[in-house]
């Protein structure tokens, strides 16, 4: 039967007050004072392996002091970045070994990759076998240059297995950034502390995916857009999916900062002929995408998108059978699901959308100065809209405005980048089409649907439930 450390070190501090200091009693006071720096060694021990299960930074999140104050229902909303790794083919490298055999190098590799997590400001919330989920509360970039970190990691760590006669390990990384429920679930005799969120099921799903596409790392277009400067990565559009349970689709990208350095520059140097050619692909002209694709692989041979993409057209060809989001048109119609209901967002985000479309069309069929005007016209609108929801997310004290602004600037930068590249002149028009769809017109749906709807629900329950005042 356990003890109440703290209170048993409380009363013995008590007694120690009380007691006075004299010779009948000095013999007592003694033994008292060992007990109370057994009990608060033994109190020190017993919080530092509590920690070990439970992260003092899933405390802090709920604003917990002392691990007793846990109690089920819990709960916090935060926005974080939440990782998910997983060992590739380890259902057929653990059936090769004994189940010491198979802690052993469990243990071993996760040792390797714990401290790396913490080092970029990483909490592990859960182990799930050879799976590791991880949450990133201060900045997408930690969660992104901490994966970075962890495949090094593993580079260094498969050269050790090799010299000692094992196998090389391989792992894939998903990475989304998101509003999360985090608190305590369970019931009276057995609870845990997680984060429960769409963001989390979609991270799940991106590091699945790295298997589909034989790359290590691929991160959301939430992600994306919420990097401080995407530009420090190598960063490069693979998909745009309907994942699982969603309505809209998602563009998922690949980081390929941790490449060998010959294929990380082959793949630098073909990235705009590589999205072209998925460009080419999701607008359904096979036939371009595939010469596209037989150039790339001309020169990197060992680009696994790109060999992918190449059997998808091929397959496309002989069977017609198309893998992809499905959605194949520039000019996306607004629709009520996309509705948060307030008036002063679903109106300028209705308009808006229109003249993305009108702008991707233009694009397309090479009208400049039409694009040019509606490029225009789209940014002093959003800007002006932005500028208005910044100031009632200010007014209202919406906890995520930092996060929010965020997304704002940076639909504005893609505007502006894509204004460069049509004024360099030296770009295809269906890609820079493409483009505008990808980073401006889904953005604006996801938007909607994700950080604007979220805003709407807080208003909504601010209306109901006003803070007291001060």
């Amino acid at each position: 039967m356990g003890y109440d450390f703290p209170l048993l070190y409380t009363a013995c501090q008590i007694i120690l007050s009380e007691l006075s200091p004299s010779a009948d009693n000095a013999t007592e006071l003694a033994h008292l004072r060992g007990e109370v720096a057994r009990l608060r060694e033994q109190l020190a021990t017993t919080e530092r392996i509590y920690a070990h299960f439970v992260p003092q930074q899933l405390l802090q999140f709920l604003s917990i002091k002392n691990i007793r104050d846990i109690r089920l229902g819990l709960q916090t909303e935060r926005r974080m970045t939440i990782l998910f790794s997983d060992i590739r083919d380890f259902t057929s490298l653990s059936e090769s070994m004994n189940p010491e055999e198979n802690f052993n190098f469990l243990n071993s590799y996760l040792s390797q990759m714990e401290p790396v997590i913490s080092l970029h400001r990483g909490v592990i919330d859960k182990y799930i076998g050879d799976a590791i989920m991880a949450l990133f509360p201060k900045s997408p970039d930690d969660a992104v240059l901490g994966a970075l970190a962890m495949l090094e990691r593993l580079d260094a760590y498969n050269y050790g297995r090799t010299r000692a006669g094992y196998l090389p390990t391989r792992i894939g990384i998903g990475i989304n950034t998101g509003v999360v429920m985090l608190g305590t679930i369970g019931g009276s005799g057995r609870m845990d502390g997680t984060v429960i969120s769409d963001a989390v099921n979609v991270s799940s799903r991106l590091e699945d995916l790295t298997k589909t596409y034989g790359v290590p790392l691929l991160i959301s277009e939430h992600t994306l857009h919420s990097l401080e400067n995407p530009e420090r990565y190598h960063i490069r559009f693979i998909d745009r999916l309907r994942l699982k349970g969603k309505h809209e689709p998602q563009s998922v990208y690949e980081v390929y900062d941790n490449d060998l350095a010959p294929l990380r520059q082959a793949k630098a140097r073909t990235q705009r002929q590589f999205e072209e050619a998925l460009a080419y692909y999701h607008l359904r002209d096979i036939p371009q995408a595939r010469t596209r694709l037989l150039d790339c692989l001309a020169e990197v041979p060992g680009d696994m998108p790109a060999r992918i993409y190449l059997e998808r057209c091929d397959d496309y060809l002989r069977t017609g059978h198309y893998e992809g989001a499905g959605d194949s048109v520039l000019n996306p119609a607004w629709s009520d699901d996309l509705n948060v209901g307030i008036t002063d967002i679903d109106g300028p985000h209705r308009n808006m959308l229109g003249q993305l479309g009108n702008l991707a069309i233009s694009i397309r069929d090479g009208r400049r100065e039409d694009a040019d005007m509606a490029l225009a016209h789209v940014r002093e609108h959003a800007v002006e809209h932005f500028d208005n929801e910044e100031s009632v997310m200010h007014d209202v004290g919406y906890p995520f405005l930092p996060e929010h602004v965020q997304q704002h600037r940076r639909f504005v930068e893609n505007i502006d980048a894509l204004r460069e590249q049509l004024t360099l002149g030296n770009h295809d028009p269906l890609h820079s089409a493409f483009q505008t769809k990808l980073l401006l017109s889904d953005w604006l749906i996801n938007h909607s649907l994700k950080f604007d709807r979220h805003l709407a629900q807080f208003m909504r329950q601010r209306e109901l439930h006003p803070p007291p005042e001060q």
